[in-house]
């Protein structure tokens, strides 16, 4: 079963994006590649359950079982020892993403208070989108009350835009809320 936002982006965003961007070839429209959904953790957070706390939070969320990073070397500064759990992470590919992303777009960023839209300078000069979330009750499978502490993640949505433009076209078309 398709979602609704990849078949929004079959039958509305790849053929105006084809025709607004001059592009000849199908394959060439830009589309959404992944989703990669980070977590960090900070040596001060290494208490019990706190890191199984933010695995269950990230599965609930995307409904995939989330990968634990590891420091690749030590860094004193920043109490950071090799092969220390520095971040949990989740990758989003085809169905799934399209899932996330339409949840995104329709439930989670209406819920943000004071919410006056993303801003484009949160797409990067290769057309991908980066998004940052002080706290994870914003995405509707996450009860407030059933949370003893809340944390940030961080969302970034890859492209194969190219550049800056195409990817807000994209960003725009698909239904991200964007600052006028």
């Amino acid at each position: 079963m398709k979602s609704r936002l990849y078949d929004k982006y079959k039958k509305e965003v790849a053929p105006a994006l084809k025709e607004k961007l001059a592009i000849k070839n199908v394959m060439a429209v830009p589309k959404v590649m992944k989703v990669c959904l980070n977590v960090g953790i900070n040596s001060r957070q290494t208490e019990s359950g706190y890191l199984d706390m933010v695995e269950s939070t990230l599965t609930r969320i995307t409904g995939q079982k989330p990968v634990r990073t590891k420091a690749k070397k030590a860094i004193s500064a920043f109490k950071v020892r090799e092969n220390m759990v520095v971040g949990v992470k989740v990758t989003l590919r085809g169905q799934k993403m399209y899932d996330f992303l339409e949840k995104l777009i329709d439930i989670s960023i209406p819920r943000i208070k004071d919410f006056r839209g993303l801003k484009v300078s949160n797409i990067d000069e290769n057309g991908s989108l980066s998004l940052g979330f002080k706290e994870n009750s914003v995405f509707p499978e996450i009860k407030a009350e059933e949370m003893e502490r809340t944390h940030g993640l961080q969302v970034n949505i890859m492209t194969n835009a190219g550049d800056y433009e195409a990817g807000l076209e994209l960003f725009k078309l698909l239904g991200f809320p964007f600052q006028k």
